[in-house]
C-alpha cells in the first residue's frame, strides 16, 4: 500500500489524549511497545501480564514486568496501570474488565497480544512434524495463542462497544497473505493463524457499533528474547548478523507500536482496515512511521521476494 500523505502526523503526541486502552500481553516485546506507544499518544493504558516483581510466568522471565510497562507508560506521558492477569482465567479477565468499567465507564481499545510460548517451539515446534510434537505442548500452544484471545475478546467486547469507536487489535505472526504459507507446524499455524480469522469475523460484528478489528504482525522482532537468544542488546543488534543474516532485517517492537498508534488516532481507519491483516511496514508506509533507526524495514516481503522468492537482494535493500 503507497503512503498517504493525508495521514502523516497521525498518532502524534496527544492524539489519543482521553482514551481509555487496554494491551493485554504488555510484559515485554510488541505488547510493552504498544503499551508505551499509545500511552505516548495520551491514552491510559491498563497492562496486563503473568510477570509481576513478585511471580514469573511460565516463560521464565524476571527481567521484565508489568509493573515496569506500566512505569515506561507514565515515563512515555501516558497513565499505565498494571493488573497481574492470566488471560486463561476467565474469572480474573472478568475481574479486570470490571475493574476498567468502574474505574473509567468504557474501553476504547483493546490490544490482544496474548501469546508466551516461545519457550515451547524450540523443543516441540521447530524441526518436527505435528505428530512428534508432545500432546500436551501442542494444546498449550493453542491455549496461549488461541483460547486467550477468545476469553479476552468475548469479556472485554461488551465493555468496548460502549465507546463511540471500538478498536480490537489482534496481536499474530504473519499476514492472511504471508501465512498462506504452512508455518510448519499443525499447533503454530493454528496459533497464528486464529487470530487473523478473530479479526476478520470480529470486524463483521463490530461494523455495526461503527468499530474496527484488525490484526497485524511485526516482522522480524528484536524483542528482549530474540536478543537475549543472539546474546546482544538492542544497541549493538547488528552483532548478531553475522551469526543470522537474515537479522538484518529485524525491527525494534516501537516500529509496529508507534503504526498502531497511528491507526488508533485515524479517524477513517474502519474504511482502511476493517477486517484485514496488516504488517508493520504496510501500516508504516501508510502513517509515515519510522523505526527507531529511522528505517522502514519490510521484513514480510524481503522473505516472500529474496528467501523463499530467490530473487537477488540484500536486507538492506527493504530497509
Amino acid at each position: 500500500m503507497d503512503k498517504d500523505t493525508s495521514t502523516q502526523g497521525i498518532g502524534q503526541r496527544g492524539s489519543l489524549a482521553g482514551r481509555i486502552a487496554l494491551v493485554a500481553g504488555a510484559t515485554r516485546g510488541a505488547g510493552r511497545a504498544l503499551a508505551v506507544e499509545l500511552g505516548r499518544a495520551g491514552a491510559t493504558v491498563y497492562v496486563t501480564g503473568r510477570t509481576t516483581g513478585e511471580h514469573a510466568s511460565e516463560v521464565g522471565r524476571r527481567t521484565e514486568t508489568i509493573e515496569e510497562t506500566a512505569e515506561l507508560v507514565a515515563a512515555a506521558g501516558g497513565t499505565g496501570i498494571a493488573v497481574p492477569t492470566d488471560h486463561l482465567d476467565a474469572d480474573q479477565v472478568g475481574c479486570l474488565v470490571e475493574r476498567i468499567d468502574g474505574e473509567q465507564g468504557r474501553l476504547d481499545i483493546l490490544v490482544n497480544d496474548l501469546w508466551g510460548g516461545e519457550h515451547l517451539l524450540v523443543g516441540s515446534v521447530f524441526g518436527k512434524r505435528s505428530w512428534e510434537t508432545p500432546l500436551a505442548d501442542g494444546l498449550r500452544i493453542l491455549e496461549l495463542g488461541v483460547r486467550s484471545h477468545v476469553i479476552t475478546a468475548a469479556l472485554a467486547l461488551p465493555l468496548l462497544v460502549r465507546s463511540d469507536a471500538p478498536l480490537l487489535v489482534e496481536v499474530t505472526d504473519g499476514t492472511a497473505v504471508s501465512n498462506r504459507r504452512y508455518r510448519e507446524n499443525l499447533y503454530y499455524d493454528l496459533a497464528k493463524n486464529a487470530p487473523i480469522r478473530i479479526a476478520f469475523g470480529l470486524g463483521e460484528e463490530l461494523a455495526g457499533y461503527g468499530g474496527t478489528a484488525v490484526a497485524v504482525t511485526p516482522g522480524f522482532l528484536r524483542s528482549e528474547q530474540m536478543l537475549t537468544h543472539f546474546g546482544v542488546a538492542e544497541e549493538n543488534w547488528r552483532d548478531a548478523v553475522a551469526r543470522e543474516p537474515d537479522f538484518a532485517i529485524a525491527e525494534s517492537p516501537h516500529y509496529l507500536a508507534r503504526a498502531v498508534a497511528a491507526l488508533a488516532a485515524d479517524p477513517d481507519r474502519a474504511a482502511r482496515w476493517n477486517g484485514k491483516s496488516a504488517s508493520s511496514a504496510e501500516l508504516a508506509r501508510t502513517y509515515g512511521v519510522r523505526d527507531v533507526d529511522g528505517s522502514q524495514p519490510d521484513a514480510w516481503a524481503y522473505f516472500e521476494d529474496v528467501r523463499y522468492g530467490g530473487k537477488d537482494g540484500s536486507p538492506d535493500d527493504y530497509r
